[in-house]
């Protein structure tokens, strides 16, 4: 997700939780019940350099971005966050219900004072600069007011440079396994792991069976997240990578390390990308943030009506959200292998 096109943002790399919890869940109240009671703490968490202690599974959540919050959501652990806020689209379908009461406390970065007036024990991003300078607040800030921390490990795996470029680079491909990871870290964290497990296993099934009759393997692909004039389009190794890789297509900017490199249309005629993914967003922070948008804007100006997947109309729509590190990457494999096998790259 682009820092200009979301405010500052980004992630950092956490290694995997050696933790402990007693128990397995059974319903959600017991869940509820036995993550109060647990035993094993205080725990400590060693996240992405920061040594992290838990007294007790948190009880009041605040997780800035929407990512994150959907994680926390779709771990049934609704009723401990108290706030949430910085989102690019509607809530993931099936956690309207469990999303309804939770107080947004911006759309995109809250302040720091408005994040303590929710009284937090725990606060979790998915990028580095929402915990650090420019962000929300440092993660010192924080610790001192003895608030622990937690970024996700999508930001910061093997290879991420957080201070190259406005949004980064790897030199490195995200997996998936990052997600997962985060998945398994709050699960942990929370004291729900087999609700942990579950969900991981129900993602791999998903992405297992999304893309089993696609022939893709010469289709190139541009990922355009936002921006008209400057477009952000996607490079080799972000989530979109990964989403690439899953379908066994290639990226027309594969060469590309930066997360988000703004790159100018010329340079996209000349690539000429059999299919555009085109993020669809709610928001209203940036030009051509629809899908409806961005799609007038290829048929109208001179340098991009001309494309193959603009004379085709050779289109697929993601939320910003699958474009992201995130949960909803999975979904993002879903809806581009949809895609593309409506525009007929199947066996």
């Amino acid at each position: 997700m682009p820092r200009h096109a979301l405010p500052s943002f980004a992630l950092l790399l956490v290694p995997a939780l050696a933790l402990t919890a007693c128990g397995g869940p059974g319903d959600r109240e017991d869940d509820s019940t036995e993550a109060a009671t647990a035993s094993g703490y205080p725990r400590t968490i060693d996240n992405c350099g920061h040594e992290v202690t838990l007294d007790a599974p948190p009880e009041r959540v605040v997780s800035l971005n929407q990512g994150s919050t959907e994680i926390l959501l779709s771990l049934g652990l609704e009723d401990r966050v108290v706030g949430t806020a910085t989102w690019t689209d509607p809530i993931m379908t099936g956690l309207e219900e469990a999303n309804a009461d939770i107080p947004r406390l911006a759309e995109n970065n809250p302040s720091f004072e408005r994040v303590l007036e929710a009284e937090p024990d725990f606060v979790t991003a998915s990028f580095v600069s929402t915990l650090g300078t420019g962000g929300v607040a440092t993660r010192e800030q924080f610790e001192e007011l003895g608030v622990p921390t937690y970024v996700s490990p999508t930001d910061c795996a093997a290879g991420k440079d957080n201070e190259s470029g406005e949004d980064g680079s790897r030199s490195e491909p995200l997996t998936l396994d990052s997600v997962y990871g985060e998945i398994h870290d709050l699960a942990e964290v929370f004291g729900v792991q087999e609700r942990g497990e579950e969900l991981v296993s129900q993602l791999q099934l998903r992405v297992d069976t999304a893309t089993g009759d696609l022939e893709v393997s010469d289709v190139s692909l541009m990922y355009w997240f936002a921006n008209s004039q400057s477009p952000y389009l996607a490079g080799c190794c972000g989530a979109p990578g990964a989403i690439t890789g899953a379908v066994g297509a290639r990226n027309a900017f594969d060469d590309t390390h930066d997360e988000w490199p703004q790159i100018n249309w010329e340079t996209v005629a000349d690539r000429d990308p059999d299919v555009i993914v085109l993020g669809d967003l709610t928001r209203e922070s940036q030009t051509a943030e629809t899908a409806e948008a961005k799609i007038a804007f290829l048929e109208t100006n001179p340098a991009t009506r001309n494309l193959t997947a603009v004379r085709e109309e050779r289109y697929v729509l993601l939320s910003g959200q699958a474009m992201n590190p995130s949960i909803r990457t999975v979904e993002g494999i879903e809806l581009l292998a949809d895609g593309l096998r409506e525009l007929g790259y199947t066996r």
